[in-house]
């Protein structure tokens, strides 16, 4: 159970950004393979533009589901597992 409103807040904008099918099957690739870069991810997702991609990462890394990393030019994704364990575990199976 959600104890205070910021958690409840974190709640709606998880699952608010896994209502989106492109968002949902970003988590679902990242579930299976770590780290990987925006272009990477776009070689795995049908007929998604790069700048759309951008736009989907970003909603999933501010709701707290991925975790980045730079390396050079190049920025890696990652699931945050503290977040998933949370709020929707089911994505962890």
């Amino acid at each position: 159970m959600l104890d205070n409103s910021s958690e409840t807040n974190q709640a709606i904008k998880v699952h608010r950004a896994l209502g989106e099918q492109t968002r949902y099957r970003i988590i679902q690739i990242l579930t299976k393979e770590s780290n990987l870069c925006p272009a990477d991810l776009e070689s795995r997702l049908e007929s998604v533009a790069l700048s759309t991609l951008s736009h989907h990462l970003k909603q999933l890394a501010e709701c707290g589901l991925l975790l980045s990393q730079k390396k050079g030019t190049y920025i890696y994704y990652s699931l945050n597992p503290d977040t998933l364990k949370k709020f929707a575990p089911y994505l962890l199976d």
